[in-house]
Parts: C-alpha cells; sequence; structure tokens
C-alpha cells in the first residue's frame, strides 16, 4: 500500500503547486491513499469548506490541520457531522488532544475503494505551543479503539525533539509518524526498527522566497522593531513538499518512506 502525505498547503500559491503537480505525483508512485495537511490553506491562516473541498477534488482523501484550525469560522458550522460519517466534512481533523468537546474530531477511520481499511490520526504538540493534552497519552487511548492495521499520524508540533520523541514512543504501533507545522522540509525521513516510518517535518506546499510562507519584509520588519504587523501570504517559488510512504497493508508496518519537492 502506498501513501502520500502532502505537507502544509500554504495559500494560493501552494493550492496552485499541489494543482499542477498532484495528479502526476499520485500517478506515478501508485498511490492508494493521500492526506494533506490545509490548515494554512485559506491565505496561511485555516481553511474554508469550499477550499477544503478543492483539495478533496485534486485526490486528498483526508485533510488534517494544526493550530490554525480555529481561524475560519465557517469551517466550525460545516463540521457538525455524525461521527460515523464518511462525507468530506467528517474527513477533515484536528487535532485529537485539544480539549474535549472542542468542534470537530481526531482521528478518522475509512475505507479505500479495494477494501483496505486505514486511519488518519491528527495530534499537536505542546512544547512552545499551546497547552493541549497529553499527545502521547491521548495516541494511547485512540490506539485501543482502532481497527485499522495502517495508521498515519500527523503530529503538528514546533519542537523536533518532541516529534522525535513521539515517533519512538509509536514505533511499531503505527505505520507513519510525519511532523508538521515548522514549514521546512527536514532530511531525517527513515525507518524506525520496528516499522514505523518517520519525518521529522514534512515541509510546506507553498512559497519558499518567504519567511515560512509569509512575505518576506513584514516579517523582517517585526523582527527589527518588535512591533506587529500584517503577515500576507507569499506568492513567488512555490514548491510542493510530500512523503510517500510504503506499507504492508496486512501488519501495517512500512518498508520505505522518501520525500519529493516539486518546484515549478
Amino acid at each position: 500500500m502506498n501513501i502520500l502525505f502532502v505537507g502544509d498547503v500554504f495559500g494560493s500559491a501552494g493550492r496552485r503547486i499541489v494543482a499542477e503537480h498532484i495528479g502526476h505525483v499520485l500517478e506515478s508512485n501508485s498511490i492508494d491513499l493521500c492526506v494533506m495537511n490545509g490548515e494554512n490553506a485559506a491565505g496561511g491562516f485555516g481553511i474554508t469548506p469550499a477550499i477544503a473541498d478543492e483539495l478533496f477534488d485534486l485526490g486528498a482523501d483526508v485533510i488534517t490541520t494544526g493550530n490554525h484550525f480555529w481561524d475560519k469560522k465557517e469551517l466550525l458550522e460545516y463540521l457538525k457531522v455524525p461521527a460515523e460519517s464518511h462525507e468530506r466534512a467528517r474527513r477533515i481533523l484536528r487535532p485529537a488532544n485539544f480539549a474535549p468537546k472542542t468542534p470537530g474530531f481526531g482521528i478518522y477511520e475509512g475505507t479505500l475503494a479495494g477494501g483496505q481499511t486505514y486511519a488518519v490520526m491528527n495530534l499537536q504538540g505542546r512544547v512552545f505551543m499551546q497547552q493541549n493534552d497529553d499527545p502521547f497519552r491521548k495516541a494511547d487511548e485512540l490506539l485501543g479503539s482502532i481497527r485499522s492495521k495502517v495508521i498515519l499520524v500527523d503530529f503538528h508540533a514546533e519542537a523536533s525533539s518532541e516529534k522525535s520523541a513521539l515517533g519512538w514512543y509509536l514505533d511499531g504501533r503505527v505505520t507513519a509518524v510525519l511532523g508538521t507545522h515548522t514549514h521546512v522540509p527536514t532530511a531525517d525521513e527513515r525507518m524506525l526498527p520496528m516499522g514505523t516510518a518517520y519525518q521529522t517535518d514534512v515541509g510546506m506546499s507553498g512559497p519558499y522566497d518567504s519567511v515560512i510562507g509569509a512575505e518576506r519584509d513584514a516579517v523582517i520588519h517585526r523582527f527589527l522593531t518588535g512591533q506587529p504587523a500584517k503577515f500576507e501570504a507569499a506568492k513567488q517559488n512555490p514548491k510542493l513538499c510530500g512523503t510517500v510512504i510504503e506499507c504492508d497493508a496486512v501488519t501495517g508496518h512500512a518498508y520505505r518512506i522518501r520525500r519529493i519537492m516539486l518546484g515549478e
């Protein structure tokens, strides 16, 4: 079974570069399951129902998010669907370790056209970020109820140490632990000893002539003066960053991981 994870889609430039490449990436890699992180897809801050539909139309099976989950309020009403639903709104995730009763869901279990079951889990880190519930114990709790053997974890976190620790903690219990949020692809993709694929950060699918997606001048001005500034999504030099996982559909263990970066 082949899985494609597309890193944080950032603004219109990110959506454009994903649209340009996703078709041939899916085909040339014989992808069975496609997951995209879309939390920055709407101008760099959040995702709307219309943009979610755009990513689903491009081939996403599941969309994960992170700390910008709240930024577009119209999404919250859209997500009011039953837990047992498989419609598009149910396949947009927010971190599972957000506070109880937070709108939305942190895990989705689905079935591919060929009958293969899978699960996608979304978690958020706590180091240098808002204090959510413990992602390690939340992962333990969720794994106790998941039926599928193929389990992909999007760990939306700031600290590389926290991401690495979760990868080792879940080694052999999930198919892959892939980091998002820092928008810089890391060159440490590897197979952990018990069969879990790991990468600290998949990277941003968005404009790289920027400061992690935002227009450079406003960010530099903020660093120079300490004054608040309105950040706008950049447009220049977009690249698609993603990671391809090959795994055994029966055991859920991965046996190969590789990253991709494609420009215009």
